[in-house]
């Protein structure tokens, strides 16, 4: 968690050195000064009591082992079986990256052995399990219940699928996967600067975690060079004058 904070307050720092010459009122809010001021809590985002924190664990393991055993089992039924993974496939790669390219994987996992679907899944699962374990600093300092922490992840999944099925892949390379773990540490927290707003002070806190569920820059994001990423931030106004229920917010998230 300190490596993610660390690497958080070098991305605010290369910032504000990049922009020098920029008037300072254009500048985006910093992330590191006011996420360190929030305390990292316990229950469903993050916990401090080691029996919780392994039951967590063993509930999610058995949770997520008797869906890949009864999917697999299903794929040895006659006649419907070959469709089994195939459907798995488009089904949890659908809500990632669209119709689509789904819906060839779909067309493709038909044709190919059991086995290439079967890590493709395995591959895909890991991915996102790392993604959640990378962001977890975040998550334990800002407020989201698990339904807003659901909507953030679902609003974003294509890039966190992207960003982490990268990372996981080369985790794998024997002697380098150290390595590229604090890589990945480092990375994760550029990537908060971009698909989320510059946290307030905590007592200012009220209805930010509800604001940002939805990635609503996204397009913007998207269609901005590599170079200009940094104009992905506009001024966004205070949380505390914002309506929790409200869909919506001027401003990129």
């Amino acid at each position: 968690m300190c490596s993610f904070m660390e690497s958080l307050r070098w991305v605010d720092t290369t910032y504000v050195q990049k922009h020098k010459d920029d008037d300072p009122k254009d500048l985006r809010d910093m992330y590191y000064p006011n996420l360190r001021q929030y305390t990292t809590r316990d229950g469903s985002t993050s916990t401090t009591s080691t029996a919780e924190a392994v039951s967590m664990f063993l509930y999610r393991f058995a949770r997520k082992a008797l869906i890949s055993i009864a999917v697999y089992s299903l794929s040895y039924l006659p006649v419907v079986g070959r469709f089994v993974l195939p459907a798995a496939s488009f089904y949890t790669f659908n809500a990632a990256v669209g119709l689509g390219p789904a819906s060839v994987l779909f067309g493709t996992g038909i044709f190919l052995p059991r086995r290439y679907l079967v890590i493709f899944l395995q591959t895909y699962f890991a991915s996102r399990s790392l993604m959640r374990e990378l962001l977890e600093p975040y998550f334990a300092r800002i407020r989201f219940t698990k339904e807003e922490k659901r909507h953030w992840f679902r609003s974003r999944e294509g890039l966190l699928f992207g960003f982490g099925i990268g990372f996981y892949v080369l985790l794998r390379v024997p002697l380098l996967g150290v390595l590229i773990y604090g890589i990945a540490e480092a990375s994760t927290a550029y990537l908060i600067t971009k698909v989320t707003d510059p946290p307030p002070p905590p007592s200012q806190s009220t209805g930010f975690a509800t604001s940002q569920q939805e990635w609503k820059n996204k397009q913007k994001f998207l269609d901005l060079s590599l170079a200009n990423l940094d104009k992905i931030h506009e001024k966004p106004p205070p949380y505390s004058e914002l309506d929790p229920s409200s869909e919506a917010r001027p401003g990129g998230s």
